[in-house]
């Protein structure tokens, strides 16, 4: 439509159109290139979220079968540890039972639970609860045929060393190890539960599947007389030696020490029963009006001070006596008998 138009025309239409722009001289003329780039830029942030979503949900996957794993192993761990420890209970006693409880966080509030959860529901949560519901152990035992479970708390000495014993031979059979340190593992048990732990150690030290060499000490004939090979320790000159013995000689030695133990129960009984006596007649009254009375009562205290020195003579004398008997023979001077 310009094209009718004079030069003149042009110049002054291009005039007015010019100071129309003029108008827009605050717009930022790099904005088109400015939004070109930041979708650029969007676009791959979006991508690298993508991609760091899909490895965070890697990651999650990945813990949540770690977690699955190690639940897995720990309740399967207990399991066979307390599968074996209920056998080994039941071999070293054998009209007993022992088993192991893991405790869990559940205990306290099973009631609760189960007022707002359905029985299968309870059921199967009780079954396979989560590892981080754990909070301990429990043991619960009993030594014959009838009669209530024991917990650990409730046992004497004794009964508490035999279990402590089964625990570890129940994680030995689940875990076997090359060999086992024992010192004096028999010490708090009777005859009849060191003949159970002496054969219990002989099975498992010739086990064909995982034979298991056992190394202890001990003052008793029980596991003497199942061990392969004896050494007796002695101290001479603050200076420990090592001797090998015989089984023969071991149990020998072992029986020595025994008499020399019931000798020196007699006599601190015998000293005993002698101080006894004597404060027996000491709590006596005595009548302060009969000079008699008093010189007699004197004259027995007198008897009873010789009683008590005679007590004390006696048990001097033991003490003294079971000396030469540990000096006689300096090869079995050992205090103490290593079986192999």
């Amino acid at each position: 439509k310009n094209r009718s138009l004079s030069i003149s025309a042009l110049m002054r239409e291009l005039e007015v159109i010019n100071k129309e722009l003029k108008k827009y001289s605050h717009v930022n003329k790099k904005a088109f290139d400015q939004f070109v780039n930041f979708s650029d830029q969007r676009e791959q942030l979006l991508t690298r979220k993508d991609e760091v979503d899909r490895g965070a949900e890697k990651v999650t996957e990945l813990i949540e079968s770690l977690d699955r794993q190690k639940d897995e192993a720990i309740n399967r761990t207990f399991r066979g540890v307390s599968a074996h420890f209920a056998e080994v209970f039941k071999e070293l006693v054998p009209n007993g039972k022992g088993e192991l409880i893991m405790r869990t966080t559940l205990d306290n509030t099973e009631e609760a639970a189960a007022s707002q959860e359905s029985d299968a529901e309870v059921r199967r949560r009780m079954q396979n609860p989560s590892v981080n519901r754990y909070c301990g152990i429990g043991i619960k035992v009993r030594f014959s045929n009838v009669g209530e479970n024991y917990l650990m708390s409730q046992l004497s000495g004794g009964q508490k060393s035999l279990v402590a014993l089964a625990l570890i031979f129940a994680i030995q059979r689940c875990d076997p190890a090359p060999f086992y340190l024992f010192d004096e593992l028999d010490q708090a048990l009777d005859s009849s539960y060191r003949k159970a732990v002496a054969g219990l150690i002989k099975r498992q030290a010739n086990n064909q599947d995982n034979p298991t060499q056992f190394i202890c000490s001990t003052f008793r004939p029980e596991i003497v007389s199942i061990s392969n090979q004896c050494y007796g320790i002695g101290l001479q000159n603050k200076e420990s030696n090592i001797y090998n013995f015989s089984k023969k000689d071991a149990l020998k030695f072992i029986a020595r020490l025994m008499n020399e133990e019931e000798a020196v129960g007699d006599v601190s009984s015998l000293a005993t029963s002698n101080v006894s006596r004597v404060k027996k007649r000491r709590s006596i009254e005595i009548d302060p009006g009969d000079s008699d009375d008093a010189n007699r009562d004197a004259g027995g205290d007198h008897d009873d001070d010789d009683e008590s020195d005679e007590g004390e003579n006696i048990e001097t004398e033991g003490a003294r006596k079971r000396s030469r008997i540990s000096e006689t023979n300096p090869e079995s001077s050992g205090d103490e008998t290593t079986d192999e």
